[in-house]
């Protein structure tokens, strides 16, 4: 799927970058032969240290914004003009919520999604529908940030990001997004999701409650 992926980036005029994170299924080739810049790392180091080499790679090259997207097909480029208007308006850290436009997931998927928004809301104090969302533009100063540190775990690259970003003084919004369901990969299995979102619950709870803005 990651050369439609950058074809459908390129059809909105943005050049695109995929980070193969030690794939051996020949991701790197597809993505170049899509025309894609690619940065590969040696051995497979996870989300959080892939993503931190895009943000490197975007700062290097004096990129003052980037927007995150899934090589799954679920985000769709068409939406990024949606994410990049609202970062003019003066946002660090733009989410594309597919929840606020009416995305249906698993009960028990969705309740825990749910309930981990709310808490993420409450921390930050802006009201966020869905704080595990990859879909996302993150501009500067907040992109140098990411890019000298960011969380490694499996939940850190979405819902602690946004726990970094509010420390960090970010401005943080949301915009509702159509996203169309994964065509490609697997999906984290309902026990090792329950393991991290613990773990994440007591990341989250650990903080002062903010007050929300609607």
């Amino acid at each position: 799927t990651v050369g439609r992926v950058v074809d459908r980036v390129h059809r909105v005029g943005l050049p695109a970058l995929v980070v193969d994170d030690g794939s051996s299924d020949g991701t790197a080739a597809v993505a170049r032969d899509a025309g894609a810049s690619v940065v590969g790392l040696p051995v497979n180091l996870g989300v959080g240290a892939a993503m931190r080499t895009g943000f490197r790679y975007a700062v290097e090259h004096r990129y003052g914004r980037v927007v995150q997207v899934d090589a799954d097909l679920q985000h769709p480029p068409e939406a990024i003009p949606d994410l990049l208007a609202a970062a003019d308006q003066g946002a660090d850290l733009v989410i594309g919520s597919r929840f606020a436009a009416g995305y249906d997931t698993e009960r028990h998927r969705r309740l825990a999604m749910r309930v981990l928004a709310a808490w993420v809301s409450r921390r930050v104090g802006v009201e966020l529908d869905d704080v595990t969302s990859g879909f996302r533009v993150i501009g500067e100063p907040l992109l140098s940030t990411f890019a000298d540190t960011y969380p490694a775990e499996y939940l850190g690259d979405t819902v602690e990001a946004i726990l970094q970003a509010h420390a960090a003084g970010a401005s943080i919004t949301q915009v509702p997004v159509e996203m169309a369901p994964r065509a490609g990969g697997t999906a984290t299995s309902a026990a090792a999701a329950g393991g991290h979102l613990a773990r994440m619950a007591v990341s989250v709870v650990a903080g002062k409650p903010q007050r929300v803005s609607r």
